[in-house]
């Protein structure tokens, strides 16, 4: 008797562990349905500017005068720094001596052409008078030939005196043009502002030489504040979904805990071949005031927002290939596996199920042993909170 009490223990302890293992309702804990989920490429990179220019001036000569430093904005046209100009402002001056003179003969040419006027009209007259005379008979011949030589003398001078003029007006354009061209060139001594620009680096000081022939020298390092962007390296295989235009958010690494607006501004042509990452340049919708070049950035680009949206965790997700998984379910009270579509990876490693899901089902967030198709579950009660 004892031997079968024994047994039939055994068997009971065996019936209640087998049940308490393959057959006890299990509890799970499952995935809660989310609303307005975006779906965002990550992007690490740095702080750039699309316009940058190096400045200097078009002429050469010794730096007397500095307005402006490292750091400072500056509006288009503002003088930042000026040459030594004693020289051509010499020249200047030579050529408005130049044009004064130019205009005043001119002006004598003019009251010699008015003067050669007079004189021919009053020789014509003579000349007219002698030829009426001399008719009569009251003159020679000969004194009416000489006033018609002294008319011939003075219409002579006039077309001298014209020509004179138009000698004075050439030379005055002459020396204008001069005048013109040494006042363009003292300008090229003033060096301005080519537009609205932060100065990232002043490069020479004050009784520096500047030499214009010299490419790799430049007196200021320009950047537009306007074009202040991130440039961030997104892996190619998620660089698929960015488009511009798309939103984005810019964390600096000086300020991580604040995350600045900003959207695509271009999509770069060429890919850097070696890390496999492609190059996107998003740009702040509205530029900080302390923004330094070249700082690291982690950009966030929004390619799209699920309105509703299940998001399995890598735990949930079995059998993953090409976009297709597994995931268990409960559905009734019971435990079910689906086959599933899913979308695009989001940044905390969760995939949102595009298909495959019946509308009453809800997906167990992390399987477990004995899980088996049919059995009884029932859903924890931190899960449907």
């Amino acid at each position: 008797m004892a031997t079968v009490a024994l047994i039939a223990a055994a068997l009971c302890i065996i019936g209640f562990l087998s049940w308490f293992i393959f057959f006890r309702p299990l509890t799970v804990s499952t995935v809660a349905v989310e609303t307005n989920v975006r779906e965002q490429v990550y992007g690490l990179g740095v702080v750039g500017a699309r316009v940058q220019s190096n400045v200097t001036f078009k002429v050469a000569g010794v730096l007397v005068a500095l307005m402006a430093d490292q750091g400072d904005r500056v509006r288009a046209g503002q003088v930042l720094a000026k040459l030594d100009a004693s020289d051509i402002e010499a020249q200047v001056a030579l050529t408005k001596a130049g044009v004064a003179l130019a205009r005043a003969n001119i002006e004598k040419a003019k009251a010699d052409i008015a003067s050669a006027k007079t004189n021919l009209a009053n020789a014509n007259a003579i000349a007219a008078r002698r030829a009426v005379l001399i008719k009569q008979e009251s003159v020679s011949a000969e004194e009416a030939e000489t006033r018609q030589a002294d008319a011939r003398v003075a219409a002579a001078n006039l077309a001298s005196a014209q020509s004179l003029q138009t000698v004075a007006e050439a030379a005055l354009q002459s020396a204008e043009a001069q005048q013109a061209f040494q006042e363009a060139t003292l300008a090229f001594y003033t060096l301005h502002a080519p537009y609205d620009a932060w100065i990232v680096s002043r490069n020479l000081e004050l009784g520096s030489s500047v030499n214009s022939f010299n490419a790799n020298q430049s007196v200021f390092t320009l950047m537009a504040a306007r074009t202040v962007w991130a440039v961030g390296y997104v892996d190619e295989r998620l660089a698929g979904r960015i488009n511009v235009g798309q939103p984005a958010e810019i964390v600096l690494r000086s300020n991580p805990d604040t995350r600045i607006p900003g959207h695509v501004e271009r999509i770069e042509v060429q890919s850097d071949p070696v890390n496999e990452e492609r190059l996107v340049d998003v740009a702040f919708d509205r530029i900080p005031g302390d923004i330094h070049l070249a700082e690291q950035a982690y950009v966030y680009i929004t390619t799209g927002v699920l309105p509703r949206a299940v998001l399995a965790p890598p735990s949930a997700i079995s059998d993953l290939r090409d976009g297709q998984g597994k995931v268990w379910t409960v559905e009734n009270s019971r435990l079910e596996q689906r086959a599933v579509k899913l979308g695009p990876e989001l940044l905390d490693g969760r995939r949102p199920i595009m298909e495959g899901l019946p509308q009453a089902a809800t997906v167990v967030a992390a399987p477990t042993s004995g899980f088996r198709v049919g059995r009884a579950a029932r859903i924890s009660e931190d899960s449907r909170r």
